[in-house]
């Protein structure tokens, strides 16, 4: 009975201090999806997202970056991702094939409720795949969240700390 007793014991902790508990956090990385934005006209008509990071993280050379990106361009980084780094990586919300098709009677792939229901599934997308410490050294990444134009022909790499 005594080794129960010993082993349901709390484990003490450092008492907090107001910087502890109101300070900034140790390591955060935020990354949204937002402002989806539909273009162009006919076969060339797609919706665009903003993509905005925050973090301070040693390893992102920029503290705060704010890119706009096409589903092509997630579709580009998954797969990337899935050829260069040893990292499971999740899916993509569908290509919802379906809602391409003419005469459907609403917006199709342009539905605001189905632009919205993407822009989460790719939020979520990001967010597992930048959280995770292996997918944060890959160049392609990086270059999918910082810069402002994707140079798809890139030498893929790694990226060395700070």
């Amino acid at each position: 009975m005594a080794d129960t007793i010993a082993d349901t014991r709390r484990l003490f902790s450092k008492p907090q201090n107001l910087n502890d508990a109101y300070g900034p956090p140790s390591n955060f990385l935020e990354i949204d999806v937002i402002k989806p934005e539909t273009i162009g006209v006919g076969r060339g008509k797609h919706t665009t997202y903003e993509v905005k990071l925050k973090t301070n993280l040693p390893i992102f050379k920029l503290k705060e970056s704010l890119v706009r990106r096409r589903y092509s361009d997630f579709e580009w980084l998954r797969a990337e991702l899935e050829r260069e780094s040893k990292v499971v990586v999740p899916p993509l919300p569908g290509k919802a094939l379906f809602r391409q098709f003419p005469f459907r009677g609403d917006n199709g792939i342009f539905d605001d409720l189905f632009i919205e229901e993407r822009r989460q599934g790719l939020e979520q997308f990001l967010n597992k795949v930048a959280g995770h410490p292996l997918a944060q050294n890959e160049r392609c990444l990086h270059m999918f969240l910082q810069d402002e134009t994707l140079d798809k022909t890139y030498t893929p790499s790694k990226i060395r700390q700070a």
